[in-house]
């Protein structure tokens, strides 16, 4: 098995930009998108476990606009063959200072191109956690 193909990488990444401007922008039909649609997908957040990609998206349809803009840090995306990966990442928001949260994804490339499986979504308060 090959890891981190350069060429497999890249796609990943694509990928995730594509997702963090959705997020940003509270393009749900994009975010939608992005989930493997099917009953054993996974979204654990700061307040929530959703089983199924219709939890998934009943959460993405009711959740506010407001305050979605974050930078991110220290982003790591690993890829495992041609189609497994993993995307990690830190984030920072305004409108949440002295936190930093943390975002995990696993991403599978399925028939209909790249599609998380599985993601976890947390909020730290330590303050002191490298950036």
């Amino acid at each position: 098995m090959i890891i981190d193909d350069p060429h497999i990488v890249a796609e990943v990444q694509a990928e995730f930009a594509r997702y963090e401007k959705a997020l940003v922008t509270n393009d749900v039909e994009a975010l939608d998108g992005f989930f493997w649609r099917d009953h054993r997908a996974i979204r654990f957040g700061g307040g929530e476990n959703l089983y199924g990609f219709a939890e998934i998206a009943a959460f993405r349809a009711a959740r506010s606009p407001a305050g979605l803009g974050r930078d991110l840090a220290r982003t790591v995306i690993s890829t495992f063959g041609r189609d497994m990966a993993t995307a990690s990442t830190l984030f920072t928001r305004v409108s949440a200072p002295g936190r930093i949260g943390r975002q995990m994804q696993t991403w599978v490339r399925m028939p209909e191109g790249w599609r998380i499986v599985a993601a976890h979504v947390s909020v730290n308060s330590v303050r002191e956690l490298t950036l």
